[in-house]
């Protein structure tokens, strides 16, 4: 990679964060600031960047179309939004879209609650892969290779009492999610929230991506939680239709 679109693209990258200024972003690259106003310039001039005021800059609207357009191509997110719409307006509860990508989960795709409280969660953004539903349907699809080259990199941080802490507890899990076809994470991010998810298959039978039903825990409780499984499954059943799957 050339170094200068090498210092371009952290400088996007640092913009994602928020803006910055010309002497903050100079800094971040290692260069002299005319360098930097050179990049972000060009960069400007493509719409990637834009100032932000008279001393910041931050990212450009062109940034937003390619991520839509980009998430427009994933024939999931498309052939799974009847019925995940469907699923947010009867209920109303906050419903995710997930996909798996070079070891990532992300969220392609989000509805969110009628209710006042709402979830910080947004497209694009990375689910933790070891306390979030979603990460644990997608991984537990996974060959036992690639699953293992994903385990070698990750972390177990506690984010509150329920977290999973360690490979070995983390693979019992997965178990228990591929013998009952959903996955629980049962306040294991988010002390206040807990979370349902299962799988949309394509024509293969492979996993796709996952589809979640999140509930803050003073809406309802645990049991009242599991009792939309039904619900969270004949969606992504519906959903896994549309994907060319044919249910046995």
């Amino acid at each position: 990679m050339s170094q200068s679109l090498d210092r371009a693209l952290t400088l996007v990258s640092q913009l994602a964060t928020g803006p910055k200024t010309l002497d903050e972003l100079s800094g971040v690259i290692g260069v002299h600031k005319s360098t930097t106003l050179r990049l972000l310039r060009t960069l400007e001039s493509h719409r990637f960047v834009q100032r932000d005021g008279v001393h910041h800059y931050r990212l450009g609207t062109a940034l937003f179309d390619l991520a839509n357009l980009a998430l427009e191509e994933r024939d999931v997110r498309r052939a799974a939004e009847p019925a995940l719409r469907e699923l947010n307006s009867r209920l109303g509860h906050t419903v995710h879209l997930a996909s798996y990508e070079d070891g990532e989960v992300i969220y392609i795709d989000k509805y969110e609650s009628r209710h006042q409280m709402r979830m910080y969660s947004r497209i694009g953004r990375r689910a933790p892969l070891h306390c979030t539903a979603v990460a644990k349907i997608l991984l537990a699809d996974l060959a036992a290779p690639a699953l293992q080259k994903v385990l070698a990199g990750m972390e177990f941080p506690k984010l509150t009492e329920n977290t999973i802490l360690g490979p070995a507890a983390y693979l019992a899990e997965l178990e228990r999610v591929r013998a009952n076809g959903y996955a629980v994470d049962n306040s294991e991010h988010e002390d206040f929230i807990h979370c349902i998810a299962a799988p949309i298959r394509g024509a293969r039978g492979e996993v796709l991506a996952a589809v979640s039903m999140s509930v803050p825990k003073v809406l309802l409780d645990y049991d009242g939680l599991l009792s939309h499984l039904p619900d969270l499954l004949a969606t992504a059943e519906a959903a896994s239709v549309e994907c060319g799957h044919v249910p046995k």
